[in-house]
């Protein structure tokens, strides 16, 4: 009896048996296994101007110092430098939460320092400097420097989002006054309405009456300040901004 040659089906399945095979090859990988994660720069000191509103309602600048260090992956607070309040502290470790996201860095062998130079330990409580910490935590993860004409205001939410604050209006004059001519702000935020006393007197032979009323006034802090304001979603908004 004569032999019979290869089944259409048995060529196929060689065919597509090499096929992959080949690509395997080519993509120089394993089925499972995982593209290495870049590295974080260890020893690298990220300086960056903060606004803050003191106890008084002054708006000042305050410097934010993140330091990389080879380690454990430990998130840590320089308390010889300023005593973090705890939402202070819950903004640290989101920041760094999404800094690491939306870098993809590996940062299990460096440990992270959050310092803050102020002379009022009340300038940085509370979670307002929540999208400066996570924009300071990318800039030293991977060992750049951020734009220093640019600063930032909100808080930082799991998701990246940047949430409200208080005291915009003095926060962009201290942006203004440490030399930014950029100022990042929440979304709707680039307006404030204010609440200004106006007061109204009637004189008389001997006597002078005098009425109080307020009056309410939307102010547009760019033009107020002298200062370009932009309103943001999300951190990854922000980026282009510091890093150009």
């Amino acid at each position: 009896m004569p032999k019979k040659g290869p089944r259409l089906l048995d060529v196929f399945l060689i065919f597509v048996i090499g096929l992959l095979a080949g690509m395997l090859v080519a993509a120089g990988t394993d089925f499972g296994q995982e593209k290495p994660r870049e590295q974080a720069v260890s020893g690298y000191t990220v300086t960056m101007h903060v606004p803050a509103v003191d106890n008084k309602g002054v708006g000042v600048a305050t410097d934010l110092v993140v330091e990389t260090r080879k380690g454990l992956g430990k998130t840590l607070a320089d308390i010889d430098v300023l005593l973090f309040w705890v939402d202070t502290q819950q903004s640290i470790q989101t920041a760094r939460g999404v800094a690491e996201k939306l870098t993809g860095i590996d940062t299990d062998a460096v440990d992270i320092i959050y310092g803050v130079t102020a002379k009022n330990v009340s300038l940085v409580g509370g979670p307002s400097a929540g999208a400066a910490l996570t924009v300071a935590t990318i800039a030293a993860l991977k060992g750049v420097q951020p734009a220093g004409d640019v600063m930032i205001t909100g808080t930082v939410e799991d998701d990246g989002s940047i949430g409200a604050v208080g005291g915009v209006l003095e926060k962009a004059r201290a942006a203004k006054n440490a030399g930014a001519t950029v100022f990042l702000v929440p979304r709707n935020e680039s307006v404030e309405t204010v609440t200004e006393p106006l007061e109204t007197c009637v004189r008389e032979p001997g006597h002078v009456f005098c009425e109080t009323t307020y009056e309410r006034r939307t102010i547009d802090i760019a033009k107020e300040v002298g200062i370009s304001v932009n309103e943001i979603d999300y951190v990854s908004d922000a980026l282009p901004f510091f890093f150009r």
